[in-house]
């Protein structure tokens, strides 16, 4: 399917995977960790998380044989420096995230898909950089038998979610960053009548505990031969040295 070049679909994949992200500017980016990280290091953190999801998705559609495309839905805007850094060595199309709040935004690009000519949009954040490849594939294929597809986190919120349909509801007047949102996402989808299915639930890294429980992963990691390695080798070495810092800061 060949459309016009003004940001339109050029590929004959059924399904968008868009990838939401911030660029790492100190400040603005995974503020809940500082104290005790600084914004710096945080913005650090952010990036190289950014680029593991870019990497593992990359990884998930070339080794699974995935028909989707890739789409990075920018903040504050597409034009920034690590964004255009992105589309040129990750091969990820850009979009600007649109929307006052995060499930307007989140509807937007969900609409922006579907105008395109997709007959399924994936939706994923960052804050997952060992999410399993397999996960990718599970919800691409329960989206043939259902309508709404949810990677719960395990801090009742969503990493993931996948839709066969444009359903504006399941965004508006949602708590975010709350404890409630898979709950009220689940409610909201059983009143509309939508078939949902989950697939396995997943850590996200938002708070301290998160951070912490992540290096204490990345340490058990490291110690298995490189070929069965989870972390980037780059992410790997970020978490490193945050636990030095954080030890000698407490």
């Amino acid at each position: 399917m060949a459309m016009s070049p003004q940001g339109n679909r050029t590929s004959t994949s059924s399904t968008a995977l868009v990838i939401f992200a911030k660029a790492p500017i100190p400040g603005l980016v995974k503020t809940r960790l500082c104290p005790p990280l600084t914004p710096d290091e945080a913005a650090t953190l952010h990036g190289s998380f950014v680029i593991d999801t870019l990497e593992r998705t990359k990884a998930a559609i070339g080794k699974l044989k995935l028909p989707m495309d890739r789409y990075l839905a920018c903040a504050p805007s597409s034009g920034h420096v690590f964004f255009k850094i992105m589309e040129e060595r990750q091969g990820v199309k850009l979009i600007d995230q649109v929307g006052d709040d995060l499930g307007a935004r989140m509807h937007h690009v969900v609409e922006t898909m579907f105008s395109r000519g997709y007959r399924r949009t994936l939706i994923i954040g960052t804050d997952v950089p060992t999410l399993p490849l397999e996960h990718f594939r599970q919800a691409l294929t329960l989206l043939d038998s259902h309508d709404l597809t949810i990677g719960p986190a395990l801090d009742g919120g969503y990493y993931l979610i996948g839709m066969n349909k444009t359903v504006p509801e399941l965004f508006a007047d949602m708590p975010w960053s709350t404890d409630q949102v898979l709950r009220l996402t689940q409610e909201k989808a059983a009143v509309l009548g939508l078939k949902t299915a989950l697939i396995q639930p997943w850590r996200d890294v938002d708070t301290l505990d998160d951070l912490e429980a992540l290096i204490e992963e990345c340490t058990t990691d490291s110690k298995k031969p490189k070929n069965e390695r989870v972390f980037s080798t780059r992410t790997s070495g970020v978490l490193q040295a945050l636990a030095k810092r954080l030890r000698s800061r407490t």
